[in-house]
C-alpha cells in the first residue's frame, strides 16, 4: 500500500493551510450550481408522509440495511419528494450566505448537489434530473434513452443501479467548500456525503423502501456522463432506492 492517503491527511492539517479565499474577502460562490441544461422545472409535492408510515428512530435504525433487489412497484412523486427533502431539504436560507438543511454540513457550506437517475417513479419520464434544493423542484437534464445503461456500466455493471426506482448521484462542488476551508475542505466533502446518504437510508426505511450505497464506480466515466468539469465538480457517492420486495406469508399446516 502506498502513502497517498496518509500524505493527504498530513498535508491537510490546519497548520499547513494557506489563508482561505473567505479570509481574503473574496466573494463566496453561489449556494447551488445550476446545470446549463436545467430549463424546465417540476415543483415537487409537500414532502410530508402519513402517520401510517411513521416509525420511531430505534425501529428505523434496527431495520436499516442495504437492499439490492427491488419491487417492480414504482415510487410516487410524493415519496421522491420526501426522500429528496430528508437528504437535502432547505429549512432556512440566510440571504445568499448560507442554507440550513435537513443534514449537517461543515460551516453550512452544503457543497453537495443531488442528481437522480429516474427509472421507476410514477409520472416522471426516465432520465437524469437535477434537484433544485432551494426551491424544492427538479429538472430533467439528461434524457438519452440509454443513460441508465451507461450509468450502470460506469458503476462496474452493478445491475441494481438501473433496476432501482431511483438512483441518487451526489456531486461535490469543490470551490463552494474550499472557499472557506481550502484543501481541508476535501475531507468535509466526503463527510457531508456520508451524512446525506445515511438520511436516505433512514427516510427510505420509513416508507418501505430499501437503499444501497455505492462507492465503486469509474470516476472519469461518471463525471463525463454527467457532463461535469472535474476541476470544479466530481461524483462523490451514489445510492439506489426502491420499494422492498414483500416476503410471501408462510402457510401454516393444520395437523
Amino acid at each position: 500500500m502506498n502513502n497517498i492517503g496518509k500524505d493527504f491527511i498530513k498535508s491537510t492539517h490546519y497548520n499547513l493551510l494557506p489563508p482561505s479565499d473567505q479570509a481574503m474577502s473574496l466573494p463566496q460562490p453561489p449556494l447551488q450550481t445550476i446545470p446549463a441544461s436545467a430549463k424546465e422545472f417540476i415543483t415537487l409535492p409537500n414532502p410530508e408522509i402519513g402517520e401510517e408510515d411513521s416509525k420511531n428512530f430505534k425501529e428505523l435504525s434496527d431495520n436499516r440495511r442495504s437492499v439490492r433487489k427491488y419491487s417492480n412497484k414504482p415510487i410516487s412523486l410524493k415519496e421522491l419528494s420526501y426522500l429528496l427533502w430528508c437528504s437535502q431539504g432547505v429549512k432556512k436560507t440566510v440571504g445568499n450566505k448560507a442554507t440550513f438543511r435537513t443534514v449537517p454540513s461543515a460551516g453550512a457550506r452544503h457543497a453537495i448537489e443531488t442528481y437522480i437517475l429516474i427509472n421507476n417513479v410514477k409520472g416522471l419520464e426516465k432520465g437524469i434530473y437535477w434537484y433544485n434544493a432551494l426551491e424544492h423542484k427538479i429538472s430533467l437534464v439528461i434524457n438519452s434513452k440509454d443513460i441508465a445503461d451507461k450509468i450502470t456500466e460506469a458503476c462496474f455493471s452493478q445491475e441494481f443501479v438501473k433496476q432501482s426506482a431511483v438512483t441518487f448521484i451526489w456531486i461535490a462542488d469543490i470551490y463552494r467548500m474550499a472557499w472557506r476551508y481550502v484543501d481541508r475542505g476535501f475531507r468535509y466533502l466526503f463527510l457531508d456525503a456520508g451524512h446525506i446518504c445515511q438520511n436516505i437510508y433512514l427516510a427510505a426505511e420509513s416508507i418501505n423502501c430499501g437503499v444501497c450505497a455505492i462507492a465503486a464506480y469509474d470516476d472519469d466515466e461518471m463525471n463525463s456522463l454527467l457532463e461535469l468539469d472535474d476541476e470544479k465538480q466530481f461524483v462523490i457517492y451514489l445510492a439506489t432506492a426502491g420499494k422492498k420486495i414483500r416476503k410471501p406469508h408462510k402457510e401454516h399446516k393444520v395437523i
